[in-house]
Formats: C-alpha cells, structure tokens, sequence
C-alpha cells in the first residue's frame, strides 16, 4: 500500500486556553510547514504546547487564531462532517495510550477505521491482516488488548493509524509507556512502515535520543517552534 503524503502549512497560529479567570497562551503566533512525506520529530519540555499542536493538526481543534492548511486547503472554515472525514481518511493517530477497544480483537480494533469509512468488511479485514502481519502479530490476530503486552498493544495502535493508507501519521508520546527496547523497536518499526506508504510523518517525544532518528527536528518553547 502507498499513499501521497500531506503538505502543512501553519501560519500565525495562537491557542489560548481559558482556565476560569486565568489566560493560557499555549502557541504563540507559531508559523512553520511540513512538505509532503517528510518525517519530524517534535520536542519540547511538558507543558510547551506539543499536545495542543498535535490536536490542532489533526483537526480535533481548532486555534484561536492563525490558520492550518493541510494540502493547500484551509481546514478552519470546513464543517465539522468534513473535518470528520479528512481525520478518517487522510490521518492517522498513534498515541501514548493506546486507545484500543478491549472488547474486540487485535484483528477488529484495526478493521474499524476502514468499517467506520462505509468500506466492504472484506477489504477491511483484508487490509487489517496485511498491516498486523507487517507489525509481525500475525499470531496475535484473536487476542483481545488484555491479551497483549505493552508493546504489542501499541502495535495493533500502528497498525489502526495506518490502515486507511493515510497521508499524515501523528505519533503522541508513541512509546512513552514502553521500556527502552521496545520503544526502540516501535520507533524503528513506525519509521520503515511510513517510508513504505511515503505518508507524512509527525512525531512528539520527550526523547532526544529517538528524536535523532528524524532528519528533522522541530522544538517548541515558550508557544513558540523553533528549527532543529
């Protein structure tokens, strides 16, 4: 599977949060683009605004002010039902928490973005095998989350984000809750599946270390994002 990946533009975007009588100016007239397939690292101390931006570029909020477009479209004066369909479609998410249905198999907790697409069952299931299997869960298909250990969790997570063949992938702290080796091998594993599908790939991490896997590095202090 190859995808075409998503070019951002960020230009002059402010986030302020309203905590009672408290204003938070989490970015700061932040500018910045993204060119189509490439992959950055994004790091910053706690509280810099990395989650904020993430949610922003991935359509789950909008800014106070500024603009985002994503392919040379302004995504801030789309309906919700659009935004909706662009996150379905077009991008996918890995997060600290896996976020998988406990109920369901490893199997259906990936065929679900493609189900939710109106897609036929048998290309979802077909889809959600090839990816499982290029994670190396092809054993795992049956098991249920609970079943599953950290890392493994979190590659049926990798696996959901990139059945729908998206053109960006946003990562949260991706391995945040893994031990070193397996975060390696996550991140080692996200880095070979995107330059296969040729997505554009976005990645927020505390870790320099891992960060230095990226041939570029974006940084955000003070609501601001700085280069390297």
């Amino acid at each position: 599977m190859s995808t075409h990946g998503v070019a951002i533009e960020v230009k002059d975007v402010t986030r302020v949060h309203e905590k009672g009588r408290t204003t938070l100016r989490v970015l700061d007239s932040v500018s910045f683009g993204v060119g189509a397939g490439e992959m950055v690292a994004v790091v910053g101390p706690s509280g810099s605004g990395k989650s904020t931006l993430m949610h922003l570029l991935g359509l789950l909020d909008r800014p106070t002010s500024g603009s985002i477009h994503l392919d040379g479209v302004d995504v801030a004066g789309l309906s919700g039902r659009k935004l909706a369909q662009i996150r379905n479609r077009r991008i996918g998410f890995v997060f600290q928490a896996h976020h998988l249905l406990p109920e369901h198999t490893a199997l259906a907790n990936v065929m679900m973005p493609v189900r939710l697409s109106g897609s036929p069952v048998r290309l979802a299931e077909d889809r959600a095998r090839a990816l499982l299997g290029a994670v190396g869960l092809e054993a795992r298909l049956d098991h249920k989350p609970g079943e599953l250990s950290g890392g493994e969790q979190q590659r049926v997570a990798l696996a959901r984000a990139m059945v729908m063949g998206p053109g960006l992938i946003l990562a949260d702290e991706p391995t945040g809750n893994l031990d070193p080796t397996t975060a390696s091998g996550v991140f080692d594993l996200m880095l070979q599946l995107n330059t296969t599908l040729g997505s554009t790939l976005l990645v927020v991490t505390h870790s320099m270390e891992l960060a230095e896997l990226f041939p570029r590095k974006l940084r955000l202090a003070g609501g601001k994002v700085l280069e390297g």
